[in-house]
């Protein structure tokens, strides 16, 4: 077992999670208010941008190929060396999904 360093950028939050363990229940063992829903890689609340570093996530199934090399799904992601990340970072995919489902609500108040 292998343990490294996460550190969440911008929030001062830095951790210690073994390679064998998801970075979402460290941030929970650790008491970080890591957002989080259905805690199995599909409704991609707990996304991370990853600005360093690199994670295994083999069931993330809500990323694209491309997305799951920058982007880390804290509930499957297992740190396979040191990290940072941003969270709060969506994929432009969800960002998409986002933007469009506003524009869908502003559509229907009209």
């Amino acid at each position: 077992m292998t343990e490294y360093t996460v550190e969440f950028v911008g929030t001062g939050e830095t951790i210690t999670v073994s390679d064998k363990q998801t970075i979402l229940k460290a941030c929970l063992e650790e008491g970080i208010a890591q957002e989080y829903s259905c805690r199995v890689g599909m409704c991609l609340a707990c996304s991370a941008e990853i600005i360093e570093g690199e994670v295994a996530q083999p069931a993330a199934r809500g990323f694209t190929e491309a997305e799951r090399e920058n982007y880390a799904l804290t509930c499957m992601a297992r740190p396979q060396s040191d990290l940072k990340l941003e969270r709060g970072v969506y994929p432009p995919s969800i960002e998409d999904d986002i933007a469009s489902g506003a524009a869908d609500t502003a559509a229907a108040d009209d």
